[in-house]
């Protein structure tokens, strides 16, 4: 839920770049984003998919808008046929320098490490609901009875098993179980580095929220090299200075991506130190069921499957 959240915010963050600064192409704009963010959150859910994919296709699609709007403000509509040529020209005069790549590379970085963290938290409630139903083999269950109402047959209606006894019980019980324990322990350590990495330098909140700037500095560079991004496309360009639209202050972004981050860290970090306590949990889960209302605590004598004895 944290990660859509960001992901709407961040799309509604990179519109409003066109709402505000590129009004005449923001309604023809607003599909290629809302394409752009539901790829990048389709990567993030495990879908095959990448991020360079979803991050050329969606400067594919705005250079013909860039294009028609902004570099030859003229042109009054595009046929479908110039559109796809526009399109598939970007990919060859690449009319957006370096900011293209620059897209990918970073939201590559940040998006890898979630869409690892969203893969491992989907094997670990898999590998939860598969031994929340583990078969108990039929000695398991003989030993259980034993433990829990032999005593019964004795009369002995409230004595309880004894804490060595139980665990004896559990741990036959659970023998299967338990041998998870060496590969749960690496798995929570790679919750924490995964955690780890996207609060570091795979932070992605400043990833996503540096999309629109990223976008902003990409079109200005198409701008200010119209005439020979025209050339290149056989047109004439006479692009005016008043069509080019200056960087907004980055300090806007640096705020948004501050009040709206704390949400997320904070969720990650409850999330990340719950799961470092349950570390132990499959070499400790005899331990836990033998350690409630299952043995005698404040008893002097307790059960130990043959008699009543001293604790």
């Amino acid at each position: 839920e944290a990660f859509e959240s960001l992901l709407r915010f961040a799309e509604n963050h990179t519109t409003s770049l066109f709402e505000t600064a590129y009004r005449a192409m923001a309604k023809e704009a607003a599909e290629p984003v809302k394409e752009l963010f539901t790829d990048l959150s389709l990567y993030i859910l495990g879908a095959e998919t990448t991020v360079e994919n979803a991050v050329l296709r969606f400067f594919d699609s705005l250079f013909p808008l860039v294009y028609s709007r902004l570099i030859n403000p003229g042109i009054i509509d595009l046929s479908e046929e110039y559109t796809e040529c526009l399109r598939l020209t970007r990919q060859d005069i690449n009319p957006f320098g370096r900011y293209s790549k620059e897209v990918v590379t970073e939201l590559s970085k940040s998006l890898w490490a979630s869409r690892m963290l969203n893969q491992a938290l989907n094997m670990g409630i898999e590998v939860i609901n598969t031994t929340e139903h583990a078969a108990l083999t039929k000695e398991c269950s003989k030993a259980l009875v034993k433990m829990q109402y032999c005593p019964h047959c004795q009369g002995l209606t409230l004595i309880r098993p004894c804490v060595g006894y139980c665990l004896n019980v559990m741990r036959g019980c659970l023998a299967s179980v338990s041998e998870l324990d060496t590969q749960w322990r690496e798995y929570i350590s790679t919750l924490e580095y995964l955690t780890n990495e996207m609060a570091g330098s795979h932070d992605l909140e400043l990833a996503l929220l540096g999309i629109r700037n990223s976008i902003n500095e990409a079109i200005l560079h198409a701008q200010l090299n119209g005439p020979q991004l025209s050339a290149t496309v056989k047109r004439e360009a006479k692009p005016s200075p008043d069509n080019i639209v200056q960087a907004k202050d980055a300090s806007e972004m640096q705020a948004l991506t501050m009040a709206h981050s704390a949400n997320l860290n904070n969720k990650r970090r409850e999330f990340i130190n719950y799961m470092k306590r349950s570390r132990t949990f499959y070499a400790s889960i005899a331990e836990r069921l033998c350690d409630g209302d299952l043995v005698m605590r404040d008893s002097s004598t307790c059960w130990n499957g043959e008699d009543v004895v001293e604790r």
